[in-house]
């Protein structure tokens, strides 16, 4: 598959012959990306797939409106943040759970995951970012899990580049000492 640039991929979308075949190419590009970023979230195989189609069917009905102000990619992934985190406030409210029940849901169901091939060390390590504040887990995994920069997460979360390095700063922090007292 040649890997064709966002510019060329938004002209194919824009051409009413061409517009199912490069939203297919978009798909293709983006969707294990955007997995995996989701199943960060979320952790369940199952809600992260529905998250992450929910993701392209908001992306195929607003991609005419897109102007391209930044990456596709960066777009496609603010849709899927937000997706994956109305998923999770909805559940909150849905089973009245304060969120450290939320944590507990989560960690239990990554142990019992057959899609979970990691070992012990990346368990806890996984563990430990469910504990962290909602904010600091998403900026933590962004950094280091996805490596996108400040400036892009910025972009996606709609804050300052500041206010995202403290926030993985107490993050990497807080699960060094989760790490080690564990």
């Amino acid at each position: 598959m040649q890997d064709h640039t966002d510019k060329e991929l938004l002209s194919l979308f824009r051409n009413p012959d061409q517009k199912n075949y490069a939203f297919n190419l978009i798909v293709r590009k983006y969707q294990e990306r955007l997995y995996w970023h989701i199943r960060k979230i979320v952790i369940g195989h199952e809600d992260a797939d529905d998250l992450l189609q929910n993701t392209f069917l908001k992306a195929w009905k607003g991609l005419e409106k897109f102007m391209g102000e930044s990456g596709i990619y960066t777009w496609l992934y603010r849709i899927a943040t937000n997706e994956s985190l109305s998923f999770l406030n909805e559940k909150k409210r849905k089973f009245f759970l304060p969120l450290v029940d939320v944590e507990k849901k989560l960690s239990a169901s990554l142990e019992s995951d057959d899609y979970f091939s990691g070992d012990e060390i990346q368990l806890k390590l996984q563990k430990a970012i469910l504990k962290l504040p909602e904010k600091q887990r998403l900026v933590f995994n962004m950094r280091y899990f996805d490596e996108i920069k400040y400036e892009d997460m910025a972009r996606v979360l709609d804050t300052s580049v500041g206010a995202l390095k403290a926030s993985y700063h107490h993050a990497t922090k807080k699960i060094e000492k989760m790490m080690k007292d564990d």
